[in-house]
C-alpha cells in the first residue's frame, strides 16, 4: 500500500479514536444541534467561494475553515461530526458536478481526519491553557491566534508528508517553502472569525453567529469580484501587449507605432524620428539561412534597445527595418546617441548557430534622422517619411552612416558619420 494512503488512514483513524475517547458533546445537545446546523448550512452555502490550489493530484483549500470554533464549542466529538457531515457533502457535490478527483474518497478521509484531529488538538490546548491566559490583557485573542497558527502549521505538515510520499515535493527546501506558504493575513482571518464565532456560541447569540457568517460571505464575494477584475485587467493588458509586440524581437510592432504616432502628432513635443535597417541584410540570408537572419535581426533590436531610455520608443516597422522615437533630447543629443548606436552595431557581432557551429556575424546599419517639434503644420507621418528618405540617402552614399535633418531651423542641416 502507498505510504500516503497509510498516512491518510492513520490520520482518520486517530481522529476517530480521539473523538470517541473524548466522551460526549461538550455542550448541551440542543445548542450544539443549532450550532451544527448553522455551521453546516453556511459552510455548504459558501462552498462555491472556496479558494483551492492544485498540487499534483490533490487540492489544497485556502478558504477560512470553521473547525476551530465548532471544536472549542462542541469538543472533539462535536468537530468530528461536523467534519464528517460537511466533507461528505463536498464529496457528493464533486461527484454530482463530475469534478471529483480519481481519489476523491481518499481525499475526503484526509480532510475529515486532518481537520477533526486539529480541532481536537485545539480544544485541549485552549481549555488547558486558558486559565493561564484568562487574566492577561487580550489573553483570549493571543491564545486563539496562537492556536490558529498551530493548526495551520499542523495542516501544512500533514500535507507535506502526503506530498513527499506522492513525490510532489522532492526537497527539504520545497517542504519548508510550502509549510510557510500561508500568509499572516490568512492566519488573522481564521483566528478572528473563529474567535468571534466561539464567543457568540458561548453566549448563544445566534443572530450574531448568522451575521458573522453573512459578513464573511460579503467579504469573500467582494474579494472574488476584485480578484476577477484584476485578473481581467491583467488578461486585457496581456492581450494588448501581444497585439502590440513583435513576436521575433519582442519590441513594439508597426501597429503600436501607428498608435503612438496618433498620440504624439499634435503633442507639441520635440521628437527625433529615426529609421534604420541592417546593411546588406539579404547577403546574410543568402550566405547562411533565414534562422541566422532572424538571429541577426534579434541582435540588432537588442543593441538598439540597450541604448535607449525608458521614455524612448523602439518599433520593428518591417523586416530588418526599425523606427525609433527619441524624446526629451535636443538635436545634437540625438545625433550623438545615434553615433553611439551606429558604432555599437558595427563593433558588436551577432552570435548564431549554423551547421552545428557557433558563428559571429558582423554587420553595420544605416540611419535616417529627422528632428522636429510635433505640430499641426507637419503631420508626424510626413516627418516619418522624411526620416525614411534620409535613410535611403545614407544607403546611396555608402551605408554605415547617418543622414540627419533638423526641422527646427529654417535651413536644413545634414550630418553624416562614417
Amino acid at each position: 500500500m502507498r505510504i500516503d494512503k497509510i498516512f491518510i488512514i492513520f490520520l482518520f483513524v486517530t481522529s476517530v479514536v480521539v473523538a470517541v475517547s473524548s466522551g460526549s458533546i461538550k455542550t448541551d445537545m440542543p445548542s450544539y444541534l443549532i450550532a451544527l446546523f448553522l455551521f453546516y448550512f453556511f459552510s455548504t452555502l459558501y462552498y462555491h467561494l472556496r479558494v483551492a490550489v492544485k498540487h499534483g493530484n490533490a487540492r489544497v483549500d485556502y478558504t477560512i475553515p470553521y473547525s476551530l470554533a465548532i471544536a472549542l464549542y462542541g469538543g472533539p466529538l462535536g468537530v468530528f461530526v461536523y467534519e464528517v457531515l460537511y466533507m461528505s457533502t463536498v464529496f457528493f457535490i464533486h461527484k454530482k458536478k463530475k469534478i471529483a478527483d480519481d481519489e476523491e474518497l481518499l481525499h475526503t478521509f484526509y480532510n475529515i481526519g486532518s481537520f477533526a484531529l486539529n480541532g481536537s488538538i485545539a480544544y485541549y490546548l485552549f481549555h488547558g491553557l486558558y486559565p493561564t491566559f484568562e487574566h492577561v490583557p487580550f489573553g483570549f485573542w493571543i491564545l486563539i491566534i496562537t492556536i490558529a497558527i498551530v493548526m495551520i502549521l499542523l495542516s501544512h505538515v500533514y500535507l507535506t508528508i502526503v506530498f513527499l510520499a506522492m513525490g510532489e515535493i522532492n526537497s527539504f527546501k520545497d517542504a519548508m517553502a510550502f509549510i510557510k506558504s500561508r500568509s499572516i493575513l490568512d492566519i488573522g482571518k481564521i483566528a478572528f472569525s473563529n474567535g468571534l464565532l466561539y464567543f457568540f456560541l458561548l453566549e448563544e447569540q445566534w443572530e450574531m453567529v448568522i451575521g458573522l457568517f453573512l459578513l464573511n460571505y460579503l467579504v469573500s464575494r467582494s474579494n472574488i469580484a476584485i480578484n476577477q477584475s484584476i485578473q481581467h485587467k491583467l488578461e486585457r493588458d496581456k492581450f494588448e501587449q501581444m497585439a502590440y509586440t513583435d513576436f521575433l524581437t519582442e519590441v513594439y510592432n508597426r501597429a503600436y507605432m501607428d498608435k503612438k504616432m496618433a498620440e504624439l502628432n499634435n503633442a507639441k513635443e520635440k521628437l527625433g524620428i529615426i529609421v534604420t535597417d541592417i546593411d546588406s541584410f539579404k547577403q546574410i540570408n543568402d550566405t547562411y539561412n533565414h534562422a541566422v537572419g532572424d538571429r541577426a535581426i534579434q541582435h540588432f533590436a537588442a543593441v538598439l534597445q540597450n541604448h535607449l531610455s525608458e521614455e524612448d520608443y523602439l518599433f520593428r516597422s518591417g523586416g530588418e527595418e526599425f523606427t525609433i522615437f527619441l524624446r526629451n533630447r535636443n538635436y545634437e543629443e540625438c545625433l550623438s546617441l545615434l553615433e553611439e548606436i551606429r558604432k555599437g552595431i558595427e563593433n558588436t557581432p551577432a552570435v548564431a548557430e549554423y551547421n552545428n557551429k557557433t558563428i559571429n556575424i558582423s554587420m553595420t546599419a544605416s540611419f535616417g534622422l529627422y528632428y522636429y517639434k510635433t505640430n499641426e503644420a507637419l503631420e508626424i507621418k510626413k516627418a516619418y517619411v522624411y526620416a525614411d528618405q534620409l535613410l535611403i540617402q545614407s544607403k546611396d552614399q555608402g551605408k554605415n552612416r547617418i543622414s540627419a535633418k533638423n526641422g527646427m531651423v529654417d535651413i536644413p542641416l545634414s550630418a553624416r558619420f562614417q
